[in-house]
């Protein structure tokens, strides 16, 4: 939108205009019955109209294409391009112009122009044209402002301006949230949605991890072959729809006895999503880091590394569980197990560990068994650390499902 055009008379006109890509013409069918007054008239002329579909005249969408007939709209992480043309109206030379493009934004002011040099002469009912491309990267009011400078032939010095007025919308809102598994894995589910009018084709939604991790994608569903996607092969995301990605952070190797021990605000990565509208105009938005805060252990932290999920009733199992020193001191771990109601532990309870270091870590190999048939949660460890008589209880440890065991009798 223009505002505040000059009022002086001026030798050289200046025109801008934004660069779109077109859309598809659409027109509203009329249609009847036969037996209604009108007959197959109206069905005759939708078929003689050039706009329609031969075969398929009912429908909106027409075969032509219609050229923008306004700015429209433009949506951050899209790419602004303008067509900025300098015509000499009158009928003298003019010498010296300089035609210089800037974008102010509410933080900075861009120099747009794709040369900065200034032309000698331009001739009468010539012109001088300049394409200017820009990656709109804040949302808010923009304005374009075009400058052009140059001299007459009695030497006098002109200089004029034009503003051009623009809002720069949010395209997409992105929610994330975390999850901190068992393990030192960290899941993060994207939730997308299109806040725009018109639909989009998803071309790619990536997360790039930080250093410290490594990225599974599990927007797939596993086939002989290649994986096809969850949201089947047309990845259009319609106007106020929402999609769901999950991914998996998997800490690298270097870093996996020190990513469970890390305290406050760790930095997980950036999601990278390409998008495209209309006939093909591209999009990108790329978010900040994206922050979780890492949950707390405490001084020993208890994990299961083997367990399975099915068992026997009174036949013992095993699970392998981990302990980490979380602390910043030596503990020397003392083991408990205290039987419950449906789970009874195997073997000696009040068990020496030894001394573990702080960040070390030490497995072990239990034995147990259920009396009880079902889901039965597996709980009674206690881990008590001798130098400063501190017992840590773990409860509710994990859940395994507790079957009959079938005695099969030969005839």
């Amino acid at each position: 939108m223009e505002v505040n055009p000059p009022k002086q008379e001026h030798l050289l006109a200046l025109k801008v205009m934004r660069l779109t890509k077109p859309t598809l013409f659409t027109n509203i069918p009329v249609t009847c019955e036969d037996r209604d007054l009108p007959g197959d008239l109206f069905n005759q002329l939708m078929k003689d109209d050039p706009s329609t579909v031969n075969g398929a005249e009912t429908l909106m969408l027409g075969e032509m294409l219609t050229l923008p007939q306004n700015f429209g709209n433009i949506f951050l992480g899209e790419t602004f391009s303008s067509y900025i043309s300098v015509h000499n109206d009158s009928n003298q030379i003019v010498k010296d112009i300089l035609v210089k493009a800037d974008l102010q934004t509410s933080s900075q002011r861009l120099n747009l122009s794709a040369s900065n040099a200034t032309v000698a002469e331009l001739k009468s009912d010539c012109c001088i044209d300049d394409v200017i491309h820009h990656e709109v990267k804040e949302i808010g009011t923009h304005i374009l402002v075009c400058a052009v400078s140059y001299t007459t032939q009695s030497g006098e010095k002109m200089y004029f301006r034009k503003f051009f007025k623009f809002q720069v919308l949010k395209p997409l809102d992105v929610k994330t949230k975390f999850y901190n598994a068992e393990t030192d894995e960290v899941f993060l589910e994207a939730q997308i949605q299109n806040i725009t009018t018109s639909p989009m084709f998803m071309e790619k939604v990536s997360l790039e991890p930080s250093m410290m991790y490594n990225v599974v994608e599990l927007n797939t569903v596993k086939q002989v072959g290649e994986g096809e996607s969850t949201f089947g092969s047309r990845t259009y995301l319609q106007p106020l729809d929402t999609r769901q990605y999950l991914y998996c952070l998997k800490p690298k190797q270097e870093f996996a006895e020190k990513a469970g021990i890390i305290k406050g605000v760790t930095v997980i990565g950036k999601l990278d999503i390409v998008w495209k509208t209309n006939l093909g105009e591209r999009g990108r938005l790329q978010t900040s880091q994206l922050q979780r805060m890492a949950p707390g252990y405490g001084d020993v932290r208890l994990s299961l590394e083997a367990i399975p999920d099915t068992v026997n009733l009174e036949e013992p199992f095993h699970i392998t569980c981990k302990i980490t020193n979380c602390s910043e001191r030596t503990m020397d771990l003392v083991l408990e197990m205290c039987n419950t109601n449906s789970i009874h532990w195997c073997g000696v309870s009040g068990r020496q560990l030894g001394k573990l270091n702080p960040s070390s870590s030490l497995y072990l190999a239990l034995t147990l068994l259920s009396s009880v048939q079902g889901l039965q949660s597996v709980s009674g460890l206690r881990l008590t650390d001798t130098f400063l008589k501190r017992t840590y209880e773990y409860d509710d440890i994990a859940q395994v499902c507790v079957v009959s065991s079938t005695i099969q009798v030969e005839s």
